[in-house]
């Protein structure tokens, strides 16, 4: 199981996380009080550390925002190749029109379940259906185009061929995710900043420590959430 792919246990997990993290650092703080004299330099340190953290949040969540913008595009434009080629059927042999147009409902239909679903078992159904529905399709134009190599059918061939691809560029954009290097990073660092505040924290209230956790696990749920539950 993906982890990255369930935005409630990400925030669950690092809240809970980052809350020990902030413990551990209260508690080594009573055990090795700072002095006074380091408690500026640990200041700096600290600031310095949520600032870096802060700075790979906010360049994450621009990731995560570009890339659900670039799958909203590759969406529509793949369900504009899908209506253009319906279109297009016209400029085929009645019998090779009919046939193409009942496959490409069904091919819609595979389409918007690949959208909506959350089954893995029902995913890699409709991957099946799907790409016999795209080789039954390709057949069909590539027969046709053999056959009446003519400037409307070879239109038609070049909407099928858009249709195929726009379904790939599709897929790819919704695999194309947070690399595991920023999202370890960002951990690593929220633990860090929690050690440290812990740590130079004066009084350590439960209360209080809750604060900083809570605030860096809801962008992390932003930042897991925006890219998609799938494939």
């Amino acid at each position: 199981m993906d982890i990255l792919r369930l935005p409630r246990v990400i925030f669950v997990c690092s809240l809970v996380l980052l809350w020990l993290s902030i413990r551990l650092g209260g508690i080594m703080g009573r055990w090795h009080p700072v002095p006074e004299k380091e408690r500026i330099d640990l200041g700096i340190i600290t600031t310095a550390s949520l600032t870096l953290l802060a700075l790979v949040i906010a360049f994450s969540f621009s990731m995560a925002v570009n890339r659900y913008d670039q799958r909203k595009n590759y969406e529509a434009e793949e369900a504009n190749a899908i209506g253009t080629e319906y279109v297009r059927a016209d400029l085929l042999p009645a019998a090779e029109a009919t046939r193409v147009r009942e496959l490409l409902r069904r091919y819609m239909d595979q389409r918007v379940l690949f959208y909506t679903t959350r089954d893995t078992r029902q995913l890699d159904r409709i991957d099946r259906e799907t790409e016999g529905l795209q080789r039954e399709m390709w057949s069909i134009v590539k027969g046709v185009a053999n056959e009446h190599p003519t400037p409307p059918v070879t239109l038609a061939v070049s909407g099928m061929n858009d249709v195929l691809n726009r379904q790939g560029y599709t897929l790819a954009a919704w695999l194309n995710r947070i690399p595991y290097g920023a999202w370890s990073l960002m951990l690593v660092l929220a633990v860090c900043c929690g050690l440290l505040v812990g740590y130079g924290a004066i009084r350590h209230e439960r209360t209080a420590f809750m604060f900083l956790p809570l605030i860096l696990s809801i962008a992390f749920f932003l930042i897991a959430d925006v890219p998609p539950k799938q494939p």
